[in-house]
């Protein structure tokens, strides 16, 4: 069991923060994805339900600080959230991989082995499959180095969130992507731009196995 080391009424207002971040960062980033100007009434609605897990993450942690510095709460508060943030994650793209491609979260076409018919009569990369499968090596990865990483508070969040986007940057290169900045689709950037947040982490992680 995982002591919370946050008194309750802080993790309530952290808890809101992950919420309303999640929230417009899931959003921002769905967008991104494929901006385009509403013309139609469906195009509008269209843009209402377009969400992104990236953005969910990103905007989740900076609601979270956010909230934080407001309370003053210095504590890390993201270590009893991982496991479930994992599986829920993993339920997720169950449900986009049974969903073929009326999800956009399918792959280019491939002839590689993997390659699979999600119901348009084309092999695609199976991303969804290929993201679970990481997704459950992740979960036991953690687990087994758990103890090790709650030496100090936080450490296991922000292991998962450098693991994890580092993943979703190479899975985006067999991904149909539309939209481009400088050769990088906009969860890339996201990617990036994670991984330069927590680059004093990144840092000290190189030096520890070293």
């Amino acid at each position: 069991m995982s002591n919370d080391t946050i008194s309750g009424q802080n993790r309530l207002s952290i808890i809101l923060g992950a919420i309303l971040g999640a929230l417009i960062g899931s959003r921002v980033m769905g967008y991104l994805e494929n901006p385009m100007m509403p013309s139609t009434l469906q195009d509008f609605v269209f843009l209402l339900n377009t969400k992104s897990i990236m953005g969910g993450l990103f905007g989740g942690m900076f609601g979270v600080e956010l909230a934080k510095k407001i309370i003053g709460e210095r504590q890390s508060s993201g270590d009893l959230f991982t496991f479930p943030i994992i599986l829920g994650i993993f339920i997720g793209r169950l449900g986009c991989f049974l969903s073929g491609i009326k999800e956009f979260t399918y792959g280019k076409e491939t002839h590689f082995i993997t390659g699979m018919d999600l119901g348009d009569g084309l092999h695609r990369h199976p991303t969804s499959l290929y993201e679970m499968v990481f997704l459950a090596l992740l979960f036991v990865f953690l687990k087994k180095n758990a103890s090790g990483l709650k030496k100090e508070n936080g450490l296991l969040f922000k292991v998962f969130m450098i693991l994890y986007f580092g993943f979703r940057f190479i899975i985006e290169c067999i991904k149909p992507n539309v939209f481009f900045i400088s050769g990088l689709s906009s969860i890339q950037w996201i990617c990036i731009a994670c991984w330069t947040y927590y680059s004093p982490t990144i840092l000290k992680l190189i030096r520890n196995a070293y």
